[in-house]
């Protein structure tokens, strides 16, 4: 009886468990235009359920016009700053800037890549 009880309270434990979980969602934010020549500040605000040793975003890349410029890499030693947390990039703008980003749950993966450009005027 004991057994049975412990079984199903980790069935019910388990299937709980997918309520509350969710993939990480990385969203961009920065200028919708800028001069040639200005540095751009690119922040990155990554969403996420769980920030614990077990389950926690385990990375977050950045690409600038189809280059990664750069990456944050976690884990259960060194775990983001919070559940939902931002990061930043600096770079300078010389030409239009096609930003691409993406976060992943080390348990539930990636809730998909996030896509902004920066129009460059002269």
């Amino acid at each position: 009886m004991k057994k049975a009880a412990l079984v199903l309270l980790v069935l019910f434990g388990l299937g709980l468990t997918g309520v509350w979980a969710n993939k990480t969602k990385v969203e961009i934010k920065a200028p919708a235009e800028v001069k040639a020549g200005t540095e751009v500040t690119i922040t990155l605000n990554v969403i996420h359920k769980g920030n614990s040793r077990a389950h926690h975003t385990d990375w977050v890349y950045l690409t600038v016009n189809g280059k990664e410029v750069k990456r944050w890499e976690y884990d259960k030693s060194a775990l983001p700053s919070g559940e939902n947390f931002t990061v930043e990039f600096k770079l300078t703008a010389g030409e239009e800037l096609v930003i691409k980003a993406e976060g992943n749950c080390n348990l539930h993966g990636s809730a998909g890549s996030a896509n902004f450009t920066v129009k460059v005027t002269k």
